[in-house]
């Protein structure tokens, strides 16, 4: 049970719908309605991907266990109820068998994208707890940028997943680039992903200053204060449903505009970083903001499967 709380099961199974709903919605698109994926083989990369994002989990907890008795003590497994060493074993075994499970894919499909994307998470994530974490807005961006690469992981997959009249993979020059209609979907998640990310992370850096201060973290809030980090997690949460409202009226193609019409849980999840931004400046209550965040973040992976099922 202490494992379990350590690896953090909520955010793990947010990938998993991530992952999926990304390649749920995927497979009914014109491009890849002709195609077959091996489905195994995709459940084989979420496995993956849920490890490395374990694994992350548990090395961030590891080197933060001075700081965790500060900042939320009741919350405190590694030396309390699991050894400094077990949890180390469990983040080395969790990579190496997603290492490998990148390296099996890769071989398959003929290419290194696998074992590429495999690495650089598992470096970033070691780097992210053991350093960059206590650099200001460095250990920010790189949790964001790793989790808008989930939807875009399992865009690769069916990217290079043989077809049913084609024993090659799909070829990529007929996609029109990012600007092809089935595609605005995955790259919004992507986007929105980065910058809410982007946004809570800076939210628990405000969190975390008093047990942070006992491991030198100089996280955005404690260098330019308070005030100024509310402005500027305002501002990132801003440009969600200001990037909506341009896309929709000047950006997008006229053909896409229905496709964006029905985007109803994109609309709700700008809505509700509105109200993070209200809130913000009216309350102390962090919890909250990074509880609405996270629902936020949720309307925007059941676009996929509203628009999949639509």
């Amino acid at each position: 049970m202490y494992f379990l709380k350590l690896i953090r099961p909520v955010n793990l199974l947010i990938i998993v719908l991530t992952m999926h709903g990304t390649v749920f919605y995927l497979e009914r698109t014109r491009i890849f309605s002709d195609f077959e994926y091996n489905r195994f083989h995709f459940w084989l990369l979420t496995l993956s991907t849920v490890m490395i994002a374990a694994a992350g989990n548990i090395i961030n907890d590891y080197f933060d266990v001075k700081a965790d008795r500060i900042n939320k003590p009741e919350k405190l497994i590694i030396t309390k109820h699991i050894k400094r060493r077990w949890a180390i074993v469990s983040h080395w075994g969790l990579n190496g068998v997603a290492f490998f499970i990148g390296i099996y894919l890769s071989v398959v499909y003929e290419t290194f994208s696998f074992v590429f994307l495999h690495l650089i998470s598992i470096n970033l994530l070691w780097f992210y707890s053991m350093y960059f974490k206590r650099k200001i807005l460095i250990g920010n961006v790189i949790i964001a940028f790793l989790t808008s690469l989930i939807p875009l992981l399992a865009l690769t997959f069916m990217y290079y997943s043989p077809g049913k009249h084609n024993t090659g993979v799909v070829d990529m020059t007929t996609f029109q680039g990012i600007l092809d209609l089935d595609f605005y979907v995955v790259h919004l998640v992507a986007f929105f992903a980065f910058f809410q990310n982007l946004a809570r992370e800076i939210i628990k850096d405000k969190q975390d200053m008093e047990g942070d201060k006992l491991i030198y973290v100089k996280s955005l809030p404690m260098v330019i204060g308070d005030g100024l980090t509310r402005f500027i997690t305002a501002a990132i949460l801003l440009l969600l449903p200001v990037f909506m409202t341009l896309l929709y009226i000047n950006d997008s193609p006229d053909q896409a505009k229905p496709h964006f019409a029905q985007l109803y849980f994109f609309m709700v999840a700008s809505g509700i970083n509105l109200l993070v931004i209200v809130l913000s400046f009216v309350t102390n209550k962090l919890k909250l903001l990074d509880g609405l965040i996270k629902l936020s973040m949720l309307f925007g992976i059941l676009t996929l499967y509203q628009l999949a099922l639509l």
